[in-house]
């Protein structure tokens, strides 16, 4: 009778914990040879025995379609403690797999590209025989012949450290680029060869290493610091060779880590951050236990005069929070440089002509002084002046074309320091005993670079006028032949009432049927302003462009005159359409539009200028610019294009893209011109002599083949102006030594496909040293150029890959599709 009991009883259990086994395979923490992992919502991670610790795909909060390989607080939400792949997201789909030979494989979702692996950190030669999620945090790749691991991610920190981590010389932790973009950021933690633990800024293009902005001092012989250790109780000391020990994280602000989750974070702002939370609620979040340095915006700099921006971008000042993080801001008659980056740099809203005529532009009070309490930037001084009173000093700096702030301290001797652009390391707290005056903009413009309201008298003339009555008035000479003056012009406009009447209600009537936020210029009026149409700028598909200058509120600013003569003078209500959709963009990557002429038969178009032409001279001219600013241009355009395809109030496809058709402003921010023109070319008179608007070289092939043209075109031009960019060379050049290159859309694929890239870019070093990004610019340029336009991303994805954001896949060939790549999936 026991042994039939026995059976069922075997059966039921057998019923009963059959499902949970996966589930307690899972939290045993050991990984099997050959398990894999997808990046999909809900997908189950590895998690470590304790349930604590989890590895696998996050889905990222900002964007349900992107996933980060990554280690987790499994029970805290969005606690991030490690990455892989240089934090770079890849998409649903995705998987991870446990290999032998290389250990953990990151691979796209068609597995035909392999992303990120752990086998190029390999600590020996012998291959992988499980992996381990542990307790700690750590994941840990073993061999069963060695107890020594072959990898573990403890010895390859991201932004945090974890208790029981321990960080060698040369050891480094890396910030997060912002809150939500886990790509290496500005600031670093480093344990450097002369035994400092050191916290110091970074230039992300090259690498370069700053300097440091906290210095722990450990660096005495003999007796020097050679390790960092986060100990299994929370405390945290750089360990000398003698075995002494400096605190970092004191044992009396410890909380012991049986009963608390610990970790110290290096945050995007700079600051490192020691946080625990109680295993027993969680819910009521992490509290920050110290903070290092103790007030980051004045220790930043204090080892001496720095290089770079500091914790905020240039002309940007640094304020501490009650949290001990920074905020940055903008002073008076600045605005952020990118209004997405509130931690970058700060623009002029003014424009700094230099020393061009400064003296007389300055007698005109071009410029005001804009006071800053307990505020500076130390290190842009280029001239110590004293002593002097305030009042002296400010004159000093409204008189001198290179000064863009003055630092006035009152003391027994006081003292005025100028300071050139652009400003650096700036600094607002009550520490801070200097009083900043920043030089700005002396007139109040509106975002509109032309106000179109101009006073009838500026208020110098205004009192010139109201002498020049009184003189008149007192004079009976005057007096009688102003009212005969009068009574005169009131005889011509009762005669001719009806005629000025119906004038004006016309013109008024012209008007409405335009923008209100251009103006309308007469034909005299831009004859005057560029001189009779003298000072050639350029030439393009719509006509020729000229300088001028007009006058406004304050002091005349220049734009350029785009003279149309080779539109239909006939398409009125083109024209007018054309006008109004131009006059409704508004993005810092678009030449804004400020007036137009439709008079008789002429047509012209008023933009602002400027100042550094076009991308073609920049970029193909005897010096090459540097890689930094060639990725910020391609952001630019790629920005201005999506607003473009997708952002403003009508779609705009602007059929010529190409480098001439780019221009840079002041501070060489990319800026697309021309944009909303294409329906206004007269076809018989575009570069090709047929239906094709465009320009040779950069027209996609779809214009030839009478299909149907749609927002993909401006993306094939992109794709080609990418490749120029990331090259500095045109797209057609006969004249190239080696025939092959003539074409660079046929020899980059060629490039590509041979993995010689290099040679695209003509030792390029800086770019070089930059190759995951430079290899990304070129996929996504492949990608652009394809023959098929259901191929080709859209400008939205397109800007996501090149941030960074989401994943380039491996591109086809970019001809001979229909034979090829039936099977390409399309992006975007």
């Amino acid at each position: 009778m026991a042994k039939p009991f026995t059976c069922i009883f075997s059966f039921f259990a057998t019923l009963i914990f059959l499902p949970l086994l996966p589930i307690y395979a899972q939290s045993s923490g050991k990984i099997a040879v050959g398990q894999s992992l997808s990046a999909a919502t809900n997908a189950s991670p590895w998690l470590s025995p304790s349930g604590d610790f989890a590895f696998g795909f996050h889905q990222l909060p900002t964007n349900s379609n992107l996933f980060l390989l990554a280690i987790w607080y499994a029970k805290i939400p969005d606690t991030i403690v490690w990455y892989a792949n240089d934090g770079n997201p890849v998409r649903e789909g995705s998987k991870v797999t446990l290999t032998a030979d290389k250990g953990l494989v990151l691979s796209d979702p068609q597995a035909s590209s392999l992303l990120w692996s752990t086998s190029d950190d390999f600590s020996n030669g012998n291959g992988v025989s499980y992996g381990f999620m542990s307790d700690t945090g750590n994941l840990v790749l073993k061999n069963s012949s060695s107890n020594d691991p072959v990898w573990q991610s403890f010895n390859h920190p991201t932004d945090t450290l974890l208790p029981t981590q321990i960080m060698e010389i040369n050891g480094v932790v890396n910030s997060r680029l912002s809150e939500n973009n886990f790509r290496k950021g500005r600031f670093q933690l480093r344990l450097i060869p002369n035994g400092n633990l050191v916290l110091n800024t970074r230039d992300r293009a090259s690498g370069y290493n700053y300097g440091a902005y906290y210095i722990s001092g450990t660096n005495e012989r003999p007796n020097t610091g050679h390790r960092l250790i986060y100990n299994e109780s929370g405390y945290m000391y750089v360990l000398r060779t003698d075995g002494s020990t400096y605190d970092l994280l004191p044992q009396n602000k410890t909380n012991p880590t049986k009963s608390y989750y610990q970790r110290a974070t290096l945050n995007f702002d700079g600051v490192l951050m020691w946080y625990s939370i109680p295993k027993t609620s969680i819910s009521n979040g992490w509290s920050m236990d110290q903070a290092l340095p103790d007030n980051v915006c004045t220790s930043i700099g204090a080892s001496g005069p720095q290089l770079g921006s500091g914790i905020c971008g240039f002309n940007s000042i640094c304020v501490l929070g009650d949290d001990k993080r920074p905020t940055c801001k903008c002073p008076p008659g600045y605005s952020l440089l990118d209004s997405n980056d509130t931690y970058g740099s700060c623009k002029p809203d003014f424009k700094a002509d230099g020393c061009v005529e400064y003296a007389q532009r300055s007698m005109k009070n071009e410029y005001r002084l804009e006071r800053l309490p307990s505020t500076n930037w130390p290190f842009s001084d280029y001239e110590k002046l004293g002593p002097y009173n305030e009042d002296d000093c400010k004159m000093s700096c409204l008189t001198d074309c290179f000064c863009a702030a003055v630092a006035f301290q009152d003391s027994n001797s006081p003292i005025c320091w100028k300071k050139k652009a652009p400003l650096s390391y700036g600094r607002q707290d009550t520490k801070v005993r200097e009083t900043t005056w920043i030089k700005v903009g002396n007139v109040n413009f509106s975002n509109d670079p032309l106000n179109t309201f101009v006073p009838l008298f500026p208020p110098k003339a205004k009192n010139k006028v109201k002498s020049l009555d009184k003189f008149l008035l007192g004079g009976s000479v005057f007096v009688n032949l102003v009212l005969l003056s009068a009574i005169s012009l009131g005889i011509f406009l009762i005669y001719h009432k009806k005629p000025l009447k119906e004038f004006e209600e016309g013109q008024r009537k012209k008007l409405r049927e335009y923008n209100s936020n251009v103006h309308c210029f007469s034909y005299q009026e831009l004859t005057d302003a560029t001189k009779g149409f003298t000072e050639e700028l350029g030439r393009g598909a719509f006509g020729v462009v000229y300088r001028g200058m007009i006058s406004t509120v304050g002091p005349p600013i220049c734009v350029a005159v785009k003279k149309l003569d080779r539109i239909s003078h006939d398409a009125d209500k083109e024209f007018r359409t054309e006008v109004n959709g131009i006059g409704q963009t508004h993005h810092r990557n678009l030449v804004r539009l400020v007036g137009f002429c439709k008079e008789g038969d002429q047509r012209l178009l008023v933009y602002e200028y400027m100042s550094n032409g076009t991308l073609a001279n920049y970029l193909f001219g005897e010096l090459r610019p540097s890689w930094v600013a060639r990725i910020q241009i391609t952001l630019g355009i790629a920005r201005g294009l999506l607003y473009l395809h997708e952002e403003c109030s009508t779609q705009i496809i602007h059929c010529d893209i190409k480098p001439q058709n780019i221009l840079l402003d002041d501070n060489h921010n990319a800026r697309i011109a021309d944009f909303g023109l294409a329906k206004l070319l007269v076809l018989n008179q575009t570069h090709t002599n047929t239906a094709i608007r465009g320009t040779k070289g950069y027209v996609a092939p779809e214009w030839f083949r009478n299909k149907p043209v749609t927002v993909k075109v401006d993306v094939y031009s992109f794709g080609v102006l990418l490749l120029e960019i990331i090259c500095c060379r045109r797209s057609v050049c006969m004249e190239f030594i080696e025939e092959e290159g003539a074409i660079l859309t046929d020899w980059a694929f060629d490039c590509y496909q041979s993995n010689t890239l290099d040679s695209l870019v003509n030792n390029d070093m800086e770019a070089l040293n930059d190759w995951q990004r430079l290899k990304r610019f070129f996929m996504v340029s492949l990608w652009c150029i394809q023959e098929d336009p259901s191929l080709r991303p859209t400008m939205k994805m397109v800007m996501q890959m090149l941030e960074g954001l989401a994943e380039v896949p491996k591109p086809p060939c970019p001809t001979m599709l229909s034979i090829t790549t039936t099977n390409t999936k399309p992006l975007g």
